[in-house]
């Protein structure tokens, strides 16, 4: 068959697309534009906002000769680059539109667990609204709601629980609710099923692990795996709670994608749980233990760096954006006259003033770029270019700089260092 998989790059996406790919199938991946990495086991990209494809004639060209559709598409919080109204309503009720008009009849649609007994934030809510017009349309459809998804591939909650499992310390938040964690493997296993001819249609399935966690106990788990010795548990008090979420809303405001913010409070009151007994009688297939799945796949060095890494991450870009922001305002305020001063031991002359301001604003818009998401990666290479300017000018200009004992120039060199990490461990997934 020619499956088109909606979502192709995300989490749920890619491994559905090497999946069907396996068994023979020929997938047209369609993809935000401008979209990498892109998935090797596809034969076609489509390029297309889904939240921007208002109605059906933005899905017709990309539908033709398909057999079926996987829609994994989806966005847990509003921000500058997302619009859950506009990923899961409006433009997957364009796809559903136009799947009837091309008599694309089997349409495999990924939402999301619980969903039907608590709408607690916009994602719940449309969701949901998506799932509804899915199950009006005259199509083939399969509904299927997993819980919290891990697998080998991580993002989101499947990266903060190994980054969790990191911390010798662990943070506990009260008022979460239990978790029945569903592996990858699993979902993409379903889905292919859900393709076969014979597969029933119209029913809508919850996928949800065997088991019953805590968060704590899914991170415990995690640790286990990766090889560490059980954390001391602190409960973190309600305040420095409620400042993580919106320290990750205000993240989210500049375009980064943190697992914590408010929509994450809000569902995970509720926690992730469900039957799944409808989805094994069905499918035959019964889902994973995380540690069963966890056993089978022993961890790497690679999964302990990128634990230890992740919440590094964040720090690294919250530091390098403050210390050229501070930067630039130093230099235009209470360092001004030390600026001058330099300049002129540089025999810049009339060019002093001038050179100090522009150094400044220079070095704000470069803190402020690397802050925000779109633009961080050349705000990366601007910072780069910036100390490389910074070293060579000092070098001609005044080379006695690395001779003085606070090594305004040699210091230069570990930061170069830490904006080509901060290059490498940029991309979410």
């Amino acid at each position: 068959m020619k499956v088109l998989v909606t979502g192709a790059t995300g989490l749920i996406g890619s491994a559905i697309c090497a999946r069907l790919s396996k068994d023979g199938h020929e997938i047209v991946a369609a993809v935000r534009p401008g979209s990498r990495p892109l998935p090797m086991a596809v034969g076609r990209i489509a390029e297309i906002d889904v939240a921007k494809a208002a109605g059906p004639e933005a899905w017709v060209p990309h539908l033709k000769g398909v057999d079926a559709v996987v829609n994994c598409v989806g966005v847990f919080q509003d921000n500058p680059r997302d619009s859950t109204r506009g990923v899961h309503v409006t433009g997957t009720a364009a796809l559903f539109d136009a799947c009837e008009k091309q008599d694309v009849r089997r349409v495999v649609h990924i939402s999301a667990i619980g969903i039907n007994r608590h709408q607690a934030s916009a994602f719940s809510r449309t969701k949901l609204e998506g799932d509804k017009l899915l199950m009006e349309r005259d199509l083939d459809w399969v509904i299927l709601r997993p819980s919290v998804v891990l697998g080998r591939a991580i993002f989101g909650a499947s990266a903060l629980f190994r980054g969790l499992a990191a911390l010798p310390v662990l943070p506990v938040m009260r008022g979460t609710g239990p978790l029945q964690v569903v592996q990858l493997d699993d979902v993409s296993e379903t889905v292919a099923f859900f393709l076969d001819p014979g597969a029933p249609a119209r029913v809508t399935l919850e996928l949800a692990g065997p088991e019953r966690l805590s968060m704590g106990e899914v991170v415990a788990t995690y640790r286990r795996w990766l090889g560490w010795p059980p954390a001391r548990v602190f409960t973190l008090p309600d305040w420095l709670t409620a400042l993580t979420y919106r320290l990750g809303d205000f993240a989210g405001s500049l375009g980064w994608r943190p697992p914590m913010r408010s929509t994450a409070r809000k569902e995970i009151a509720h926690g992730a749980v469900g039957d799944p007994s409808q989805w094994t009688g069905v499918t035959g297939i019964p889902p994973q233990s995380l540690s069963a799945a966890l056993k089978a796949r022993p961890a790497s060095v690679q999964e302990r760096w990128f634990a230890k890494l992740y919440f590094l991450k964040p720090v690294i870009f919250v530091v390098l954006p403050v210390f050229w922001i501070a930067t630039g305002i130093v230099s235009l305020s209470t360092g001004f006259g030390e600026g001058m001063e330099l300049m002129r031991r540089a025999g810049t002359g009339l060019l002093a003033a001038p050179g100090v301001v522009a150094g400044a604003i220079a070095d704000i818009l470069v803190g402020l770029a690397i802050a925000w998401r779109p633009a961080a990666r050349y705000g990366l290479y601007g910072a780069i270019a910036l100390s490389v300017f910074y070293i060579v000018a000092g070098t001609i200009l005044l080379p006695e700089l690395w001779n003085e004992p606070l090594g305004p120039l040699m210091k230069i060199w570990p930061i170069l260092v830490l904006h080509l990490v901060a290059l490498g461990i940029l991309e979410e997934r």
